[in-house]
């Protein structure tokens, strides 16, 4: 089963805090994923900060359309400990 995103919130810089369907949540860093030509916009802050949690995809997007998979963002959370 592909994991959920049902929250997400901006924390700081390219952290984003996810909560998935599975009760997993945590940070993730995006500053090392932002390459490509679709990433590129992304790269500044201010443009970074406004993802909306995709109702249809349950992930986070771009308006330019960029975006991660779920699964792939499943893989990058880092638990705080």
């Amino acid at each position: 089963m592909i994991p959920r995103i049902i929250e997400a919130h901006h924390v700081q810089d390219f952290t984003i805090h996810l909560r998935f369907s599975d009760g997993i949540e945590g940070d993730v860093d995006l500053e090392g994923e932002l390459t490509g030509e679709i990433f590129q916009p992304l790269t500044e802050p201010s443009y970074f900060k406004q993802f909306i949690l995709h109702p249809e995809l349950h992930t986070i997007c771009w308006d330019n359309g960029a975006d991660f998979a779920p699964e792939y963002l499943h893989d990058l959370i880092q638990i705080p400990v």
